[in-house]
């Protein structure tokens, strides 16, 4: 490295975080708009580009050509390494789990599912799912960087407890993220420490990933209700950070009330969203028997798409709807997102009648009639296991060297 090009990394070496989270997020597709962002002389973003790149984090187009039409000199196209790093990333819900290993940009690498009942002891499905992705990192050659994981559960911080895994049969108050870090480490994942392994929320971590690389991408206040496998889970990310509460519990948005005489909840109460606007609500309000072949969330979603033109069945969606809608205006009068994203059977809900749903929102909601928050589907697939990976890479996005040299 020359001396011209040392002293300008040096200068720009507090930049090397916050220009990687441009890159990953997509915000910075060249090197003109990665100076820009930053802030910083074309030399220095230079600097600090190459030196991400031979982290192995990015690459950098050494030819770069001009589009058709424009003009000046063309700029250095940024994107994250094809080739690069990975993090182990897990999820485990009612019906099963899935492990995944996933770059920058929230590129999925390579997925291994596994279904069936979950057992009674974390301890035990959490080896199976990290024994699952450590056989992926051995069969890909990859090298891990960290560790994520996606729970159905409020989780507490600081120590990383499963506090409700209500549709779990674990114990509450599991301590998931030491028997993750402990998984980690007897399956002989390189460079486990404290820092590797996370754990968090589903629904939280599916508002983190769209938010950087989905639906919810250049939202400031985004607001994220879905129906997993079961039940109803809600995340905020408040001016680009999701926002957990003091200890991790916030936006428990699936005990809201929003039928006083409806069925009974796990949590004591009577008709809240939980048990009113989840898929086996769904099932039940069509007339269904579910069955145990498959999820109840793919029995629901199938239902949906398959027989929507059942009057039984869309009976039974006007009626999710409606609930939906009135738990999600409650909350855009409290919180007053600038956009709203929705998931699972809620996304696949919207989809199938999106006036309908917007306007209940518009007419429970104070801020609904002088315009509306946007409502809009997820768009990525296996959204929770890209924001358990978000968990894992953020350490990277802080400080690469730190990492990535250690």
């Amino acid at each position: 490295m020359t001396q011209t090009r040392t002293t300008r990394l040096e200068r720009g070496r507090g930049a090397l975080g916050p220009a990687l989270e441009l890159v990953h997020t997509g915000r910075a597709p060249t090197r003109a708009v990665l100076t820009a962002e930053l802030g910083v002389t074309r030399a220095t973003a230079g600097a600090v580009a190459a030196e991400l790149e031979a982290l192995g984090l990015i690459t950098v187009d050494s030819r770069p050509t001009a589009s058709a039409g424009s003009q000046g000199r063309p700029s250095h196209r940024l994107s994250v390494a094809g080739n690069g790093p990975v993090v182990l990333a897990a999820q485990i819900h009612a019906d099963g789990y899935r492990a995944a290993l996933v770059g920058l940009g929230g590129r999925i690498v390579a997925t291994a599912p596994g279904c069936g009942t979950i057992p009674a002891d974390p301890a035990h499905v959490l080896a199976e799912v990290v024994e699952a992705g450590a056989t992926l990192l051995r069969e890909t050659g990859r090298r891990c960087l960290g560790a994520g994981l996606a729970v159905p559960s409020a989780v507490a911080e600081p120590d990383g407890e499963a506090l409700n895994p209500l549709h779990l049969a674990w114990p509450s108050g599991a301590p998931v993220r030491e028997l993750f870090l402990s998984a980690l480490a007897d399956a002989g994942i390189p460079g486990v420490t404290d820092q590797i392994g996370f754990t968090g929320n589903d629904v939280n971590l599916m508002a983190l990933a769209e938010h950087r690389h989905g639906a919810g991408r250049g939202a400031r206040d985004l607001l994220c209700v879905a129906s997993g496998h079961r039940g109803v889970g809600g995340a905020l990310v408040l001016d680009g950070r999701l926002h957990s509460g003091s200890s991790g519990l916030a936006l428990e948005v699936g005990h809201l009330t929003v039928h006083p005489e409806g069925a009974p909840c796990h949590c004591g109460s009577r008709g809240c969203l939980d048990v009113e606007a989840d898929p086996l609500a769904f099932l039940v309000a069509a007339g269904r028997e579910p069955g145990p072949e498959v999820s109840l969330l793919r029995q629901a979603a199938d239902l949906l798409r398959d027989e929507y033109a059942d009057p039984g069945v869309r009976a039974a969606a006007d009626l999710l709807i409606d609930r939906l809608g009135l738990g999600i205006a409650g909350l855009v009068n409290i919180l007053n997102p600038d956009r709203i994203i929705l998931g699972g059977l809620h996304r696949a809900l919207l989809e199938a009648d999106p006036e309908r749903l917007r306007a209940v929102v518009a007419d429970r909601s104070l801020w609904g009639r002088s315009g509306g928050v946007p409502i809009l589907p997820c768009s990525l697939d296996h959204n929770s296991l890209v924001g358990a990976a978000e968990l894992a890479w953020q350490p990277v996005l802080d400080d690469p060297l730190a990492v990535v040299e250690r």
